[in-house]
């Protein structure tokens, strides 16, 4: 499902590219008035206008959508597996989890001492 959605958002990403590079801009409707030829297209003078620009919005609404669906999906997934669920629950008891030591730790006036002679 995800790859369907990403593949109709690349289509809708590339239409919508072509079709804004297809229209032409507001200062080319003046040259169609004084007969650039356009006039006699298969759309008519205006009609390329519309049926691109319909088109373009048209394309802009599945972008759009696709957007939100490929949000969507990736926002669920992680629900679905998450970091937290792959690792082991933590024990009960917190000093049950801590190691006794080995050998036992030598206690305060059992090692040996040396006294520090200070100079005078």
């Amino acid at each position: 499902m995800e790859t369907l959605i990403i593949v109709l958002h690349v289509l809708a990403a590339l239409c919508v590219i072509a079709l804004v590079l297809l229209q032409h801009g507001k200062g080319a409707d003046m040259g169609a008035a004084f007969g650039s030829g356009s006039a006699g297209s298969l759309f008519g003078s205006s009609g390329s206008a519309n049926f691109l620009s319909r088109t373009t919005a048209v394309m802009a609404a599945v972008f759009f959508l696709t957007s939100l669906g490929l949000t969507y999906l990736s926002s669920h997934k992680g629900q679905e597996r998450g970091v937290m669920s792959t690792h082991e629950e933590a024990p009960a008891d917190p000093a049950a989890a801590i190691p006794a030591p080995t050998s036992p730790a030598p206690q305060a006036g059992q090692g040996e001492s040396k006294a520090i002679e200070v100079p005078k």
